[in-house]
């Protein structure tokens, strides 16, 4: 069997929705088709049919062995829909099976050394560290958040915020966006002037800045280095230093308590599951009486998954990232000592915000790949169209998470009957 005969195979005589050709000369699928992928080399089919699924095709397309048209690299989309929509593959019988593996050469089942930027497997770094220790999650954080600063200016634009937007309505800016969470956030933990705020996991600190503009005492904390020196840069631009700080560390050196409130954007998905107990007693211990927690985190749709992130997530952009429900995040909030306020669900909000990160990428493709090169542009523009597909299609979700640390007696200082902020 040819390569297009063997995919034929796989689609098990449905029409395929793209057309394919391979390095053997031969090809499949409607000739003007709108996408089409090419795949070039021996060594692209070993990736495809030694890691099944989304790693392989990763590995194939970052590595340059699968090409694809119809569809800019920055933001690949309608080709990651298309396939996830109208692709439907189906593991032949064996005997055919068989057929396939002697067509394309047993020599395509010997596994291949990945493209460079692949992580170790799992099993690999838990040998060389244990999982969620400090110096493990520090240098999981590298990897993602130290790719470099100038790359994220490319994406993320002028907020400089890694983290979902929150839209007023579909059209709106991605800084318009931007500057509506950030504000969202404030109203939702009743900051005023003068209150003490801690942003754990702060990124580029964007909320410790808005919150300090506001005459709010922001200290934020990240453990990337780079994003705390780009931090610590604009606070000083913006003549913020007596009121916003950004600390290069991990959450847990934070020594202060008392805060008027805590913000943890973004942050959750790389604690790790297990770990929630110690992370959210963390965090309460770090409010006053009457303080208010706000837990923003990418979830599942329902909490009897895996935590795992799949193959790919896991590789090439969140090592050691776990996703678990809503459902469970409330429950430890609720088992640290926390009184749940409210929760919603911005799904729809976080498809919108990687909709303007790819077209950032777009935008900005050139210069984002002499910047990172073009294997690492590629595997961004692949992670923000997968992920936008994710929540498209309610694969994950994305909760705000409010929360009151209560006083002795069950108080919670006067916080109002209703909701305070306005949606």
């Amino acid at each position: 069997m040819s390569l297009a005969e063997v995919l034929e195979v796989f689609a098990a005589g449905t029409e395929l929705p793209l057309r394919f050709c391979a390095y053997d000369g031969s090809s499949t699928g409607p000739v003007n088709a709108p996408l089409s992928l090419e795949l070039r080399t021996p060594r692209g089919a070993s990736y495809l049919l030694t890691a099944p699924g989304d790693l392989g095709l990763a590995r194939a397309y970052v590595a340059g062995d699968l090409d694809v048209t119809g569809v800019h690299p920055g933001d690949p989309y309608e080709l990651l829909r298309t396939l996830a929509t109208e692709l439907d593959l189906k593991r032949p019988p064996a005997r055919v099976l068989l057929d396939v593996l002697r067509s394309v050469g047993i020599e395509r089942l010997r596994p291949v050394a990945p493209p460079p930027q692949e992580m170790l497997p799992r099993w690999r770094r838990l040998a060389e560290g244990l999982r969620h220790s400090r110096r493990r999650d520090a240098e999981v954080i590298h990897h993602h958040y130290d790719v470099s600063n100038r790359f994220y200016e490319l994406v993320l634009g002028e907020s400089m915020t890694y983290t979902c937007a929150c839209y007023p309505e579909t059209g709106a800016d991605l800084q318009t966006a931007q500057d509506n969470k950030h504000r969202l956030v404030f109203e939702k933990l009743r900051l005023a002037p003068g209150d003490r705020l801690l942003d754990v996991g702060c990124g580029w600190g964007a909320m410790v800045r808005y919150a300090a503009r506001r005459g709010v005492r922001a200290v934020g904390v990240t453990l990337s280095r780079e994003q705390a020196a780009w931090a610590q840069r604009a606070i000083a631009a913006e003549g913020l230093g007596e009121l916003a700080a950004v600390r290069f560390g991990d959450y847990r050196g934070v020594a202060e308590s008392g805060f008027d409130a805590v913000s943890s954007i973004g942050l959750t998905e790389h604690i790790g599951v297990h770990n929630y107990p110690g992370y959210f007693g963390f965090l309460a211990s770090r409010l006053r009486p009457g303080g208010l927690l706000l837990n923003h985190c990418i979830t599942r749709p329902d909490n009897t998954g895996p935590a795992d992130a799949g193959g790919f997530i896991d590789r090439y952009v969140f090592p050691d990232g776990e996703l678990t429900g809503s459902g469970r995040i409330i429950t430890e909030v609720q088992d640290a000592g926390l009184e749940v306020l409210h929760e919603e669900n911005l799904r729809h909000h976080y498809a919108l915000t990687l909709r303007d990160w790819g077209a950032n990428l777009v935008a900005n493709w050139d210069a984002a790949v002499t910047e990172v090169g073009l294997a690492t542009a590629k595997v961004w523009g692949l992670y923000m169209a997968g992920s936008r597909l994710g929540f498209a299609s309610n694969v994950v979700q994305l909760h705000q998470v409010l929360a009151v640390r209560l006083d002795d007696v069950g108080g919670d200082c006067g916080l109002p009957l209703r909701p305070w902020w306005t949606p």
